[in-house]
Protein backbone atom coordinates (compact mmCIF):
# COMPACT_ATOMS: atom_id res chain seq x y z
CA UNK A 1 0.00 0.00 0.00
CA UNK A 2 1.50 3.44 -0.94
CA UNK A 3 1.50 5.67 2.14
CA UNK A 4 -0.41 9.26 1.74
CA UNK A 5 2.29 12.26 0.45
CA UNK A 6 3.28 14.31 3.52
CA UNK A 7 4.68 17.83 3.53
CA UNK A 8 7.52 17.01 4.38
CA UNK A 9 7.93 14.82 0.90
CA UNK A 10 5.98 17.75 -1.24
CA UNK A 11 8.84 19.84 -0.15
CA UNK A 12 11.65 16.98 -1.30
CA UNK A 13 9.32 16.59 -4.48
CA UNK A 14 9.68 20.31 -5.14
CA UNK A 15 13.48 20.57 -4.96
CA UNK A 16 13.29 17.07 -7.27
CA UNK A 17 11.78 19.38 -9.45
CA UNK A 18 13.91 22.33 -9.54
CA UNK A 19 16.75 19.69 -10.66
CA UNK A 20 15.63 20.13 -13.81
CA UNK A 21 17.50 17.76 -16.58
CA UNK A 22 20.67 18.92 -18.52
CA UNK A 23 20.20 17.95 -22.24
CA UNK A 24 22.94 19.51 -24.00
CA UNK A 25 25.09 23.11 -23.69
CA UNK A 26 21.87 25.71 -22.81
CA UNK A 27 19.42 22.81 -23.27
CA UNK A 28 17.46 21.36 -20.21
CA UNK A 29 14.27 19.81 -19.37
CA UNK A 30 12.19 19.80 -16.86
CA UNK A 31 8.85 17.71 -15.67
CA UNK A 32 5.98 18.86 -13.60
CA UNK A 33 4.28 17.06 -10.77
CA UNK A 34 0.50 15.51 -11.22
CA UNK A 35 -1.29 17.64 -9.31
CA UNK A 36 -4.82 17.19 -11.35
CA UNK A 37 -4.20 21.16 -12.66
CA UNK A 38 -4.90 22.44 -16.35
CA UNK A 39 -1.89 24.06 -16.44
CA UNK A 40 1.38 24.12 -15.08
CA UNK A 41 1.70 26.40 -11.78
CA UNK A 42 3.59 29.95 -12.80
CA UNK A 43 6.13 29.55 -9.95
CA UNK A 44 7.34 25.99 -11.37
CA UNK A 45 8.15 27.52 -14.45
CA UNK A 46 9.68 30.29 -13.31
CA UNK A 47 11.20 28.48 -10.82
CA UNK A 48 12.81 25.92 -13.53
CA UNK A 49 13.80 28.66 -16.01
CA UNK A 50 15.78 30.67 -13.10
CA UNK A 51 17.53 27.48 -12.54
CA UNK A 52 18.17 26.39 -16.38
CA UNK A 53 20.26 30.54 -16.20
CA UNK A 54 21.59 29.36 -13.76
CA UNK A 55 23.62 26.07 -14.33
CA UNK A 56 25.30 28.50 -17.37
CA UNK A 57 26.64 31.25 -15.05
CA UNK A 58 29.64 30.94 -13.13
CA UNK A 59 29.18 29.74 -9.59
CA UNK A 60 30.29 33.45 -7.89
CA UNK A 61 27.42 35.13 -9.64
CA UNK A 62 24.02 35.15 -8.30
CA UNK A 63 20.77 36.70 -9.43
CA UNK A 64 19.98 39.81 -8.53
CA UNK A 65 16.59 40.09 -10.84
CA UNK A 66 14.41 38.44 -13.43
CA UNK A 67 11.58 39.41 -15.88
CA UNK A 68 9.57 37.09 -17.41
CA UNK A 69 6.25 36.66 -19.88
CA UNK A 70 3.79 33.92 -19.66
CA UNK A 71 2.65 33.38 -23.16
CA UNK A 72 0.58 30.10 -23.52
CA UNK A 73 -0.55 28.02 -20.69
CA UNK A 74 1.84 24.93 -19.94
CA UNK A 75 0.66 21.41 -20.24
CA UNK A 76 1.56 19.82 -16.98
CA UNK A 77 1.28 16.12 -18.95
CA UNK A 78 4.59 16.52 -21.07
CA UNK A 79 8.06 17.62 -19.99
CA UNK A 80 9.21 21.09 -20.36
CA UNK A 81 12.33 22.32 -22.49
CA UNK A 82 14.39 25.26 -21.24
CA UNK A 83 16.78 26.92 -24.06
CA UNK A 84 18.73 29.64 -21.94
CA UNK A 85 20.47 32.30 -24.86
CA UNK A 86 23.74 33.39 -23.18
CA UNK A 87 23.60 37.32 -23.95
CA UNK A 88 25.98 38.66 -22.11
CA UNK A 89 29.03 38.04 -20.11
CA UNK A 90 30.70 41.27 -18.29
CA UNK A 91 33.01 41.94 -15.92
CA UNK A 92 30.14 42.94 -13.11
CA UNK A 93 26.55 41.90 -14.49
CA UNK A 94 26.28 38.98 -16.72
CA UNK A 95 22.82 38.07 -18.47
CA UNK A 96 21.19 35.21 -19.92
CA UNK A 97 17.28 34.70 -22.00
CA UNK A 98 15.85 31.52 -21.27
CA UNK A 99 12.49 30.01 -23.77
CA UNK A 100 10.47 27.64 -22.48
CA UNK A 101 9.06 24.91 -25.45
CA UNK A 102 6.51 22.51 -25.14
CA UNK A 103 4.87 21.19 -28.31
CA UNK A 104 6.89 23.20 -30.76
CA UNK A 105 6.16 26.27 -29.05
CA UNK A 106 7.44 28.87 -26.67
CA UNK A 107 5.39 28.99 -23.79
CA UNK A 108 7.11 31.35 -21.28
CA UNK A 109 10.35 33.32 -21.75
CA UNK A 110 12.86 35.00 -18.72
CA UNK A 111 15.37 37.26 -18.97
CA UNK A 112 17.48 37.24 -15.74
CA UNK A 113 20.50 39.08 -14.54
CA UNK A 114 23.15 37.96 -12.23
CA UNK A 115 26.45 39.98 -10.30
CA UNK A 116 28.90 39.42 -8.08
CA UNK A 117 28.24 40.61 -4.24
CA UNK A 118 29.34 43.71 -3.97
CA UNK A 119 29.24 46.18 -1.11
CA UNK A 120 27.55 49.56 -1.68
CA UNK A 121 24.91 51.82 -0.01
CA UNK A 122 22.15 49.72 2.23
CA UNK A 123 18.40 50.83 3.19
CA UNK A 124 15.34 49.16 2.98
CA UNK A 125 11.83 49.62 3.85
CA UNK A 126 10.01 48.75 7.25
CA UNK A 127 8.43 45.33 7.51
CA UNK A 128 4.42 46.34 8.59
CA UNK A 129 3.24 45.36 11.76
CA UNK A 130 1.26 42.24 11.19
CA UNK A 131 0.41 39.39 14.05
CA UNK A 132 3.05 36.87 14.13
CA UNK A 133 2.14 33.32 12.42
CA UNK A 134 2.40 31.94 16.27
CA UNK A 135 -0.78 34.19 16.33
CA UNK A 136 -2.59 33.00 13.28
CA UNK A 137 -4.74 30.46 12.71
CA UNK A 138 -2.51 27.32 11.03
CA UNK A 139 -3.67 25.39 7.98
CA UNK A 140 -5.09 22.32 9.69
CA UNK A 141 -6.94 24.52 11.61
CA UNK A 142 -8.31 26.37 8.11
CA UNK A 143 -9.16 22.94 7.26
CA UNK A 144 -11.41 22.05 10.20
CA UNK A 145 -13.03 25.18 11.18
CA UNK A 146 -13.03 27.28 8.37
CA UNK A 147 -13.13 25.25 4.92
CA UNK A 148 -16.81 23.42 5.59
CA UNK A 149 -18.88 25.97 3.37
CA UNK A 150 -15.59 26.99 1.46
CA UNK A 151 -15.88 25.98 -2.54
CA UNK A 152 -14.89 23.08 -3.35
CA UNK A 153 -12.00 24.11 -5.55
CA UNK A 154 -10.76 26.21 -2.29
CA UNK A 155 -11.53 23.03 -0.41
CA UNK A 156 -9.27 21.01 -2.70
CA UNK A 157 -6.36 23.55 -2.73
CA UNK A 158 -6.27 23.60 0.96
CA UNK A 159 -6.56 19.62 1.38
CA UNK A 160 -3.53 18.43 -0.55
CA UNK A 161 -0.53 18.30 0.51
CA UNK A 162 2.08 21.38 -0.94
CA UNK A 163 5.30 22.15 -0.40
CA UNK A 164 4.80 26.00 0.59
CA UNK A 165 2.35 26.82 4.08
CA UNK A 166 0.45 29.69 3.78
CA UNK A 167 -0.75 31.21 7.12
CA UNK A 168 -3.12 34.73 6.25
CA UNK A 169 -3.28 37.43 8.51
CA UNK A 170 -6.62 37.62 7.53
CA UNK A 171 -8.86 34.82 7.04
CA UNK A 172 -11.82 36.61 6.04
CA UNK A 173 -10.02 37.57 2.67
CA UNK A 174 -10.26 34.21 1.39
CA UNK A 175 -13.97 33.28 2.72
CA UNK A 176 -15.71 36.64 1.84
CA UNK A 177 -16.77 37.94 -1.60
CA UNK A 178 -17.36 41.57 -0.40
CA UNK A 179 -15.64 44.60 -2.32
CA UNK A 180 -12.45 44.94 0.05
CA UNK A 181 -9.10 47.02 0.13
CA UNK A 182 -6.49 45.25 -2.64
CA UNK A 183 -4.36 44.47 0.03
CA UNK A 184 -3.00 41.47 1.31
CA UNK A 185 -0.36 40.03 4.07
CA UNK A 186 0.23 36.26 4.47
CA UNK A 187 3.27 34.11 5.92
CA UNK A 188 4.77 31.35 4.26
CA UNK A 189 7.16 29.04 4.34
CA UNK A 190 8.44 25.60 2.87
CA UNK A 191 6.78 22.74 5.11
CA UNK A 192 10.26 21.12 4.62
CA UNK A 193 13.60 21.52 4.89
CA UNK A 194 15.74 23.63 2.35
CA UNK A 195 19.60 23.00 1.71
CA UNK A 196 21.43 25.31 2.30
CA UNK A 197 22.82 26.53 -1.47
CA UNK A 198 22.49 29.79 -2.74
CA UNK A 199 21.10 29.06 -5.69
CA UNK A 200 18.31 26.94 -5.00
CA UNK A 201 17.08 28.90 -2.30
CA UNK A 202 16.50 31.63 -4.87
CA UNK A 203 14.69 29.18 -7.06
CA UNK A 204 12.59 28.24 -4.42
CA UNK A 205 12.14 31.78 -3.83
CA UNK A 206 10.94 32.95 -7.16
CA UNK A 207 8.60 29.17 -7.14
CA UNK A 208 7.05 30.82 -3.99
CA UNK A 209 6.44 34.67 -5.66
CA UNK A 210 4.27 33.45 -7.87
CA UNK A 211 2.14 32.74 -4.95
CA UNK A 212 -1.53 34.52 -4.06
CA UNK A 213 -0.58 37.35 -6.28
CA UNK A 214 -3.92 37.50 -8.78
CA UNK A 215 -6.15 36.96 -5.56
CA UNK A 216 -5.05 40.16 -4.71
CA UNK A 217 -6.02 41.99 -7.66
CA UNK A 218 -9.64 40.70 -7.23
CA UNK A 219 -10.21 41.70 -3.87
CA UNK A 220 -11.31 45.34 -4.92
CA UNK A 221 -14.16 43.33 -6.95
CA UNK A 222 -15.13 40.64 -4.64
CA UNK A 223 -14.11 37.81 -6.54
CA UNK A 224 -11.43 35.29 -6.76
CA UNK A 225 -9.03 33.04 -8.54
CA UNK A 226 -11.51 30.02 -8.04
CA UNK A 227 -14.50 31.70 -9.56
CA UNK A 228 -16.32 29.93 -12.40
CA UNK A 229 -17.10 33.09 -13.76
CA UNK A 230 -13.52 34.43 -14.10
CA UNK A 231 -10.44 33.99 -16.86
CA UNK A 232 -7.65 34.50 -14.79
CA UNK A 233 -3.58 33.94 -15.55
CA UNK A 234 -0.58 35.64 -14.50
CA UNK A 235 0.51 37.55 -17.82
CA UNK A 236 3.98 38.85 -16.55
CA UNK A 237 6.42 38.55 -13.64
CA UNK A 238 9.18 40.79 -12.32
CA UNK A 239 11.21 40.04 -9.44
CA UNK A 240 14.44 41.60 -7.47
CA UNK A 241 16.75 39.80 -4.92
CA UNK A 242 17.52 42.01 -2.54
CA UNK A 243 19.27 39.81 0.34
CA UNK A 244 19.17 35.92 1.04
CA UNK A 245 16.10 34.43 2.36
CA UNK A 246 15.74 32.85 5.90
CA UNK A 247 13.90 29.13 4.89
CA UNK A 248 14.28 27.99 8.32
CA UNK A 249 11.44 30.43 9.17
CA UNK A 250 8.40 31.94 8.06
CA UNK A 251 8.81 34.77 5.49
CA UNK A 252 5.92 37.31 5.15
CA UNK A 253 4.46 38.11 1.80
CA UNK A 254 2.70 42.22 1.69
CA UNK A 255 1.16 42.35 -1.75
CA UNK A 256 -0.83 45.53 -2.87
CA UNK A 257 -3.04 45.84 -6.18
CA UNK A 258 -2.26 49.93 -7.25
CA UNK A 259 -5.05 49.19 -10.24
CA UNK A 260 -6.71 47.02 -12.36
CA UNK A 261 -8.29 48.03 -15.80
CA UNK A 262 -8.59 46.21 -19.65
CA UNK A 263 -9.16 42.97 -17.85
CA UNK A 264 -5.63 43.20 -16.11
CA UNK A 265 -4.66 43.54 -12.89
CA UNK A 266 -1.25 44.48 -11.21
CA UNK A 267 0.15 43.60 -8.26
CA UNK A 268 3.02 44.37 -5.97
CA UNK A 269 4.81 42.08 -3.02
CA UNK A 270 7.52 42.24 -0.94
CA UNK A 271 9.27 39.46 0.61
CA UNK A 272 10.46 40.10 4.72
CA UNK A 273 12.11 37.46 6.58
CA UNK A 274 10.75 37.61 10.22
CA UNK A 275 13.66 39.61 11.57
CA UNK A 276 12.23 42.75 9.56
CA UNK A 277 14.70 42.22 6.55
CA UNK A 278 13.77 42.48 3.21
CA UNK A 279 15.29 39.80 0.99
CA UNK A 280 13.01 40.31 -2.32
CA UNK A 281 10.53 42.58 -4.24
CA UNK A 282 7.74 41.43 -7.02
CA UNK A 283 5.64 42.58 -9.25
CA UNK A 284 3.13 40.77 -11.92
CA UNK A 285 0.17 41.90 -13.92
CA UNK A 286 -2.32 38.95 -13.95
CA UNK A 287 -5.08 38.56 -16.77
CA UNK A 288 -8.68 38.86 -14.58
CA UNK A 289 -11.17 38.63 -17.97
CA UNK A 290 -15.21 38.08 -16.84
CA UNK A 291 -16.48 35.10 -18.55
CA UNK A 292 -19.80 35.98 -20.71
CA UNK A 293 -22.70 34.03 -19.28
CA UNK A 294 -22.79 30.86 -20.86
CA UNK A 295 -18.80 30.40 -21.45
Amino acid sequence: MTRPETKADAVEDMIRLLDIETLEVNLFRGISPKTGWQRVFGGQVIAQALVAAQRTVEDDRHVHSLHAYFMRPGDPKVPIIYEVDRIRDGKSFTTRRVVALQHGHAIFSLSASFQFDEEGFDHQIAMPDVPSPDELAGEAEIRDHYLAHAPEPVRQYWARPRPIELSPANLQDYFTREKREPVQTLWVRPTGPIPDDRKLESAVLSYISDMTLLDTSLYAHGTSVFSSQLQAASLDHAMWFHRRADFSDWLLYVQDSPSSSGSRGMTRGSLFNRNGTLVASVAQEGLIRQRSPGQ
